[in-house]
């Protein structure tokens, strides 16, 4: 039976650094706490809501005790599978709990968009029944017409930013809810933040602060917006691996795709090596775009360990 703890304050975990777990209680008190032996080997991740006991006044150099973690309303996970010829390199991580939104940072120039790595935040975002936001960075440099155009059919909610302009739109996406950040280095997250946060790296510096632990821009960290709900940042990532993923929710992370799989012969792997996959013959008829299929399959065999394809 579960112990009960009358006294117990909730939190917000907000940064997690070597076994110590920052949390923001309602009052906005920070709050550095070690996890209870209870808890077993349940992992805390930032997002987590979870119940405090113990030493919880926030004063310098105090411990208090997570002693209960609450139910997720979404775990968003990938596949670490970036280091190579490594066993514990295709092991499952979850990246934030209880995000409302994904949103997948990508610069239209300078680097050049990646429908490949954005195809993947997409089928974790589904998986995870988590919405997705494309938020387009760099926008005075290109255009968004190609990668707009590319995602046509999944009416993909998108939002448009330029450095000399302010990013409202985003903004008026964001408030409110928890949002968890993700892109690849460079793409102008970090810039993004801090324009979203003004005191976004005094934050961070007070959050690595008080957990004594390194810079922040190595782990998630949760940040409060202005204007109501919370930003997670990410590091930026080199992939985000999808082997946790099945083949099913794999290909229901292409919603443009998924209806033509009622046209294949029954076991279809959806590989195209039997010759006669409903896939194959949406696109014949130009039904969906022939990259969109051809990244599902990279996709499909990258969960066998194949190198990702990131463009």
């Amino acid at each position: 039976m579960r112990p009960r703890h009358e006294d117990a304050v909730v939190g917000f975990v907000v940064a997690v650094d070597r076994g110590r777990y920052t949390c923001v209680v309602d009052d906005d008190r920070t709050v550095v706490a070690m996890r209870a032996r209870e808890l077993g080997r349940r992992g805390v991740v930032v997002g987590d809501r979870v119940h405090l006991v113990g030493d919880v006044s926030g004063r310098p150099d105090t411990l208090a005790r997570i002693v209960r973690i609450d139910e997720r309303t979404s775990t968003l996970m990938r596949t670490a599978d970036d280091v190579e010829n490594a066993l514990e390199g295709r092991q499952e991580r979850v990246v934030v709990a209880n995000a409302e939104q994904l949103v997948i940072v990508s610069s239209l120039s300078d680097p050049p968009p990646r429908t490949g790595f954005i195809d993947r935040c997409l089928v974790a975002a589904y998986d995870a029944e988590i919405e997705p936001l494309l938020c387009l960075t760099k926008a005075d440099l290109a255009g968004p017409e190609e990668v707009l155009h590319y995602y046509a059919e999944l009416d993909l909610p998108y939002v448009l930013c330029r450095p000399e302009r302010e990013p409202d739109e985003l903004r008026e996406a964001l408030a409110g809810r928890v949002s968890v950040l993700v892109g690849h280095s460079g793409v102008g997250k970090s810039t993004l933040v801090n324009r979203l946060v003004p005191d976004a790296d005094r934050a961070v510096g007070a959050v690595s602060a008080v957990g004594k632990g390194r810079h922040t821009s190595t782990s998630a960290v949760a940040l409060r917006l202005p204007e109501g709900g919370w930003i997670i940042d990410t590091p930026g990532v080199r992939s985000f691996g999808l082997a946790h993923v099945s083949p099913d929710s794999l290909l229901h992370g292409f919603p443009d795709l998924v209806e033509a799989s009622t046209r294949c012969p029954p076991n279809c792997d959806h590989t195209g090596g039997s010759g006669d996959c409903g896939l194959d013959k949406l696109v014949a008829e130009g039904g969906a775009d022939p990259r969109r299929l051809l990244s599902y399959r990279r996709l499909l065999a990258s969960r066998t360990g194949e190198p990702e394809e990131t463009s």
